[in-house]
């Protein structure tokens, strides 16, 4: 005789980021006494992944929403019955990875993951550190008596670059090796060069600079040869960010009136506007699916995300204090990002919806 469900395995929450076990062997029995094995799957691994040892289940949060677990007893004579169970995945309030009394803000994710860049003025001026993701590890990368800010991660992982006012007092980008060895000069202008944000394939930088009057994007390659104007407009362009098939920048604009999120070709061509509110600090996912943005949408700067065609806009944060700079997570279940909530700029990470 087949195996028989013995009553329902109860439904579970659990925190993104988090695990729950569940031990399904008295919701089943075999008529006939034999040894059960048990297998499980989900509805929805981008919401809730499942690992299963023996009769023990192991759910683990990925990103906020539902999904339904099936779990399979087979006996000896592979003869099966299944039930299912419904997991809810809740999102756990955003969390504080620096906790200092100086400023902390503009993170940036190592690829793998493991570490985030920023930059720091616990040291009396701005300096580049980086941390392990969960906040541990703080390692002082640069040490220089100019501020150097806006730290890029290079897409191999090898390399951050940066913005210093080290060598003229007006701002250059800078390339360093990721243990903050090595730094080399990458652009030499009169005017203002700032804001880096590598191509996905790690062949060309995308940066902001006034060479020409007012703030524009330009792009250069990786060495700091090749520059190219990618936008020509009397508003500033701000905040360059390359999409992950590097055929797209969104960048954040002042030419309509007041700030707005764009998109345009890698090359310059085909301006396309995203918002019709007050946006900046555009970062996309790492899918190439959805952006994230800061913006006053409902009073204050909070951090919210929209489809990469600007539909779908979604609040992550609440809060009375200033929320900006997202940065994702390689994985895409997180967002690094700037926050004065506890009186100060410092770095939180909060938990992103699943699609």
């Amino acid at each position: 005789m087949a195996p028989e469900p013995v009553g329902s395995i109860p439904a579970q929450i659990v925190d993104a980021g988090d695990t729950v076990a569940v031990d399904v062997a008295a919701y089943f029995r075999d008529p006939d006494g034999g040894a059960l094995t048990y297998e499980a799957s989900s509805s929805n691994a981008a919401v809730v992944s499942v690992s299963q040892s023996g009769s023990t289940l192991t759910l683990a949060g990925v990103a906020e929403g539902t999904a339904t677990v099936t779990v399979t007893a087979t006996d000896p004579d592979n003869l099966s019955a299944i039930q299912e169970l419904g997991a809810a995945v809740s999102r756990p309030p955003a969390t504080n990875l620096t906790n200092h009394s100086a400023h902390d803000l503009r993170p940036t994710w190592s690829p793998d993951g493991a570490r985030i860049a920023f930059a720091s003025s616990r040291d009396d001026n701005y300096e580049i550190y980086a941390m392990n993701a969960d906040g541990s590890g703080v390692t002082k990368l640069t040490n220089h008596s100019a501020d150097d800010e806006s730290p890029a991660w290079s897409p191999d992982g090898a390399r951050i670059a940066f913005s210093s006012s080290r060598d003229d007092g007006r701002g250059e980008i800078y390339a360093m090796n990721a243990d903050g060895s090595g730094a080399t000069r990458l652009t030499n202008h009169s005017a203002f060069d700032g804001v880096p944000a590598w191509s996905p394939d790690g062949a060309r930088i995308a940066f902001v600079s006034t060479r020409d009057g007012n703030a524009e994007i330009y792009a250069m390659n990786a060495d700091g040869s090749g520059v190219t104007r990618l936008t020509n407009h009397s508003a500033p362009d701000l905040g360059p960010a390359w999409s992950p098939d590097g055929t797209r920048i969104a960048f954040a604009s002042r030419r309509d009136g007041n700030t707005e999120i764009y998109v345009m070709n890698a090359d310059g061509s085909r301006v396309t506007r995203l918002t019709d509110y007050h946006a900046r600090g555009p970062a996309w996912s790492p899918d190439g699916a959805r952006i994230a943005v800061s913006s006053p949408l409902h009073g204050d700067y909070e951090i919210y995300v929209m489809n990469a065609d600007g539909s779908g806009v979604t609040r992550l944060t609440e809060h009375s204090a200033f929320d900006g700079l997202p940065a994702w997570s390689p994985d895409g279940t997180r967002i690094a990002f700037t926050s004065d909530r506890d009186g100060n700029d410092e770095i939180y990470v909060l938990y992103v919806p699943a699609r």
